[in-house]
């Protein structure tokens, strides 16, 4: 038996193969009837649309280029689902790279997705990246690109993140409305605006509640590890300073702050409350289970791509693209490191 064809199935049928290719697309000018029909023979006949011609004639090659500052943290690989389940149901595959939150990666990484004729990339910045020119030339070619979650204000395109400002402001007032006065963070470098709107966030609760804020129990870590909230649990304990909570940038450096914490025979909450950002699985095994903020990264990898796909359709249509910002809800989630 032929290999089946669109026009071998067209024959068949006594139709057109543009008839047959629209049947087989769900294109809204072809009869109910005739689509049944047509879409029945094909399985039938295990007919399989040859992709690759399909995308050189409409001049799309139905990849999406996604890049994360890091593959396997438990917030990313959470959009990363959200990108790929969403994906995959509007018919697109996704490359994905990792640029390990190293800016010269993130650059050559844009070169090799435009390269690869994707037709969009979705993007979250490193720690590192405070200059732009890199993404603005793709801005400049048309390419559609979606900054998700580390974004930044001098790129002109859509952007989806979370209220950062907002849930480090709520989180804060959770500490101090159940007794916390001297409450500690910790954060990366003031580059991206996702750590600076945390940290503002932080300040703004404290003025709102009369309490002064103190500079010396800000602390910066060099990444975001366990490790590194161990160290700096340790200097705040040196430096002698009396701290009754912790709002931590990462999971993991709070993890770091409750596991030097236990080691040091400090009673959590008692003594000291702790407060991290992901929920990823680890807060609910440390003792005392962590009190975190949800990301809903499945959902932000989701409302990214939806995002993309409008800006691809528009460009595609030749109408007008209208840039979105997008806040993705968040939720605290309430453990036993906080009173």
């Amino acid at each position: 038996m032929d290999k089946p064809t669109l026009k071998l199935i067209a024959k068949e049928l006594g139709i057109s193969p543009s008839t047959v290719s629209k049947a087989l697309n769900n294109y809204p000018d072809v009869g109910e009837k005739t689509r049944q029909r047509v879409q029945e023979l094909a399985a039938s006949r295990k007919f399989v649309p040859n992709s690759v011609a399909q995308s050189l004639r409409q001049q799309e090659s139905k990849l999406i280029g996604f890049i994360t500052p890091n593959a396997v943290h438990y917030f990313f690989s959470n959009v990363l689902n959200g990108v790929i389940h969403t994906a995959q149901a509007n018919g697109y595959s996704v490359i994905v790279l990792s640029s390990e939150d190293k800016i010269e990666f993130e650059k050559e990484q844009l070169e090799i997705l435009m390269n690869k004729n994707v037709d969009g990339i979705l993007l979250s910045l490193t720690d590192h990246t405070t200059t732009y020119d890199h993404i603005n030339k793709v801005v400049a070619r048309k390419m559609p690109l979606v900054l998700y979650d580390k974004i930044s204000k001098f790129v002109n395109c859509s952007k989806v993140t979370i209220n950062d400002r907002k849930i480090a402001h709520d989180a804060t007032r959770y500490l101090i409305e159940r007794g916390c006065k001297r409450i500690a963070h910790i954060r990366g470098a003031l580059n991206s605006i996702t750590i600076i709107d945390r940290y503002l966030g932080y300040k703004k609760a404290l003025k709102a509640h009369g309490i002064e804020a103190d500079e010396s129990i800000v602390y910066e870590c060099n990444q975001p590890t366990i490790e590194e909230g161990k160290r700096i649990t340790d200097l705040m304990l040196k430096e002698k300073i009396k701290i009754d909570g912790v709002l931590a940038f990462t999971d993991s450096l709070a993890i770091g702050v409750i596991l030097r914490l236990n080691e040091l025979g400090i009673k959590i909450p008692e003594e000291i409350s702790v407060i991290g950002f992901s929920n990823s699985v680890q807060t609910r095994v440390v003792s005392p289970s962590l009190t975190t903020i949800d990301q809903h990264g499945f959902d932000m990898g989701k409302k990214a791509v939806e995002t993309l796909l409008k800006e691809i359709r528009a460009r595609k249509k030749k109408e007008p693209v209208k840039f979105e910002n997008i806040d993705v809800p968040t939720e605290m989630i309430i453990r036993n490191s906080t009173r």
